[in-house]
């Protein structure tokens, strides 16, 4: 699985040079390979939401959303910036359950 996750990476960063090869559109590529760098990073940091399997699937469903937006942006020239960063909010609805509801794991080190 990690294997297909290294390489739909790849691929997608070659869509993006192939692209800006035949269009010279260096913005473009710039703003889309910023965003992906972003999506990637929440696609990490989205992981600390494993402790909740539903918000985990939906943190992942999002995140493929917004994976696509990045194609969106690409080829039909259209900036969807809250498709592209929704996964924050599976993030955030995550910190606020831990903020009520404590971890759980609290006294574990100190007894």
């Amino acid at each position: 699985m990690k294997g297909v996750m290294i390489l739909a990476v790849l691929l997608t960063l070659g869509i993006h040079f192939l692209y800006y090869t035949k269009t010279k559109n260096l913005k473009k590529l710039f703003i889309s390979l910023g965003t992906f760098g972003v999506i990637l990073g929440l696609a990490v940091a989205g992981n600390v939401t494993r402790q909740v399997i539903p918000l985990f699937v939906a943190h992942l469903i999002l995140l493929v959303f917004a994976w696509g937006g990045i194609f969106v942006y690409l080829f039909k020239d259209r900036y969807y910036w809250w498709v592209l960063f929704s996964p924050v909010i599976t993030i955030g609805i995550f910190l606020l359950i831990e903020l009520l509801t404590g971890s759980g794991h609290e006294h574990s080190i100190l007894g």
